[in-house]
């Protein structure tokens, strides 16, 4: 806003001088590129409005005493920062004009129009357009109304144009917004030399795009260090006029994650549909990555800090306590570690057990996996005998899983023709996502019964098979592992290790492993040598 101030007449001036006739100008342009090129984007930029206001003016006789500009604001509402600053001015101070370059600079909306006009009306001021005739007279007030109801048809009209638009570019496969990271939004010409835009991959990017959901899948990362550890590999967001390239947002990051566009399908007034784009990530790990950041909460995950390896494994064998770590000093100040009973710490529980030093719960976990190790012979027998099972009970599932595939495809068929439905006219966009969401449900639960097939047989064979190979010779290879490489293995083998009074260890075994021994709940393996165990299972 600019205001004009000219120097106060002496009294006698002021006495002898006519009334002054006073105006104000008003000037819009919709988008913040047409201010800041000043370009002549939908007739007329600012300054060009500028200089037709003051010869209306100067017309007129008028003085201008302010100026009001709205850069990049749109007409369909009425507010705008200056348009209000203009209407609280003119309700305080003595004006004789308003002056706009056309009346849909002040307004594109009928009611809108009708408003303004009002206050303008109601502080004395007169409505005038430097280009159209519009006054108080009969004549004038009808011209006013007209050109005020072609604004509003002008700017539904439009809107209208661009949805038509943008739901045949959504038809098409094209994308009606701007491409997330991993793709560049580029402009291209056809043969005839028309110039169209479309989407493309960034080079540049992409291949962190896909480790980013390969490596979530694996499970090994939270969304916190995922994108740590993609940033100092390098991705960052494509840079733009207005803003430099720089890292991804935390909160940009997680709608990544979740953005279908990455798998060829675009999202659109809250329908998904079929994209022409080049996917950058499969199916199978997409579900996959979405599947974790349900399963994990993501917005609650959590980095757990251990101070020894075996924190969180021992119990106590009197009263099953678990074990915590803690430390006592010495006359001379050296420093012992030792595992006491939390249940006698606190006094929770009446338990006499003692304190065990960390050197003996190191020996007793080490000794355990000495007991539960298998020969290479053994590992083989069992393997032969997983993989027979697994093969016979696939074969009894055949038919639910063939049942389950034609269903699927004929979702997918129902879903590919409501689009066209859609696209045809023949339903509304709240019915196709009323239809969308049926399917999608459907869908959701077709692929969790297939995976749950799946899971049933593959990936229990699997992971058995892993972890026959894992028992073979594992007290050699748990003894020469570090500190992390321990505290896994002991997460993966274990529930839970009871020490007893008499330091003896009775360890309760983790799945798959806990379902290979007769007594799953407790195997005592101080006192039962791996053989017989091994001879029980095959048994």
């Amino acid at each position: 806003m600019t205001i004009t101030e000219e120097p106060r007449p002496t009294t006698t001036e002021a006495e002898h001088a006519a009334p002054s006739v006073t105006a104000v100008t008003y000037q819009r342009v919709s988008t913040k590129e047409q201010a800041a090129k000043g370009g002549r984007d939908e007739g007329f930029s600012i300054p060009a409005q500028r200089e037709a206001n003051a010869r209306k003016a100067e017309a007129l006789g008028a003085r201008i005493v302010a100026e009001f500009v709205d850069a990049g604001e749109s007409a369909r509402s009425a507010d705008r920062p200056d348009l209000q600053r203009m209407l609280d001015y003119l309700a305080t101070h003595q004006v004789t004009y308003c002056i706009v370059h056309k009346v849909d600079r002040l307004a594109r909306n009928r009611l809108d129009d009708v408003e303004i006009h009002r206050r303008l009306v109601e502080a004395g001021v007169t409505l005038v357009s430097a280009t159209e005739n519009i006054d108080e007279t009969p004549s004038g007030m009808l011209l006013h109304g007209i050109m005020s109801s072609i604004a509003e048809f002008y700017s539904k009209n439009l809107a209208s144009e661009v949805t038509k638009g943008l739901t045949q570019k959504v038809a098409s496969g094209g994308t009606p917004m701007r491409a997330p990271i991993g793709y560049l939004n580029v402009r291209k010409r056809d043969e005839q030399g028309r110039e169209y835009r479309t989407v493309e991959v960034d080079q540049e990017r992409a291949h962190l795009i896909r480790w980013v959901f390969t490596a979530y899948a694996t499970g090994d990362y939270s969304v916190t260090d995922l994108l740590a550890e993609v940033t100092s590999r390098g991705l960052t967001t494509v840079a733009t006029p207005k803003r430099a390239s720089g890292p991804v947002g935390r909160s940009t990051f997680f709608k990544l994650l979740r953005n279908p566009y990455y798998v060829g399908q675009v999202r659109y007034k809250g329908a998904v549909h079929p994209g022409s784009h080049e996917p950058l990530i499969d199916v199978e790990t997409w579900h996959q990555v979405q599947t974790l950041l349900e399963a994990r909460g993501t917005a609650s995950e959590r980095r757990r800090k251990h101070e020894h390896y075996l924190k969180g494994t021992l119990y106590c064998g009197t009263c099953e306590s678990r074990l915590q770590l803690d430390y006592a000093k010495n006359k001379q100040g050296i420093r012992y570690a030792y595992y006491v009973c939390s249940g006698r710490a606190t006094g929770r529980k009446n338990c006499t057990r003692k304190a065990v030093p960390v050197g003996v719960a190191e020996k007793l976990v080490e000794d355990c996996y000495q007991e539960i190790g298998i020969s290479e012979q053994t590992y083989t027998t069992l393997a032969e005998q997983v993989d027979a099972a697994f093969d016979e009970r696939l074969a009894s599932r055949s038919q639910a899983l063939a049942e389950l595939t034609v269903n699927r495809k004929r979702l997918e068929a129902e879903s590919e023709k409501l689009l066209a439905a859609h696209f045809a006219d023949a339903i509304d966009l709240d019915t196709l996502k009323r239809h969308q969401d049926r399917i999608r449900i459907g869908l959701a639960d077709i692929d969790r019964r297939l995976a749950n097939e799946h899971g049933q047989h593959e990936g229990p064979r699997k992971h058995i098979g892993t972890a026959l190979r894992l028992l073979v010779d594992c007290g050699r290879v748990y003894a020469r592992t570090d500190d992390h490489g321990r505290r896994l293995a002991n997460q993966t083998f274990y529930d839970r290790i009871e020490i007893s009074e008499d330091e003896r260890a009775t360890i309760r075994l983790a799945e798959p492993f806990a379902a290979l021994t007769p007594e799953p709940t407790s195997t005592d393996v101080r006192c039962s040598s791996t053989s017989s165990w091994v001879e029980r299972t095959t048994q």
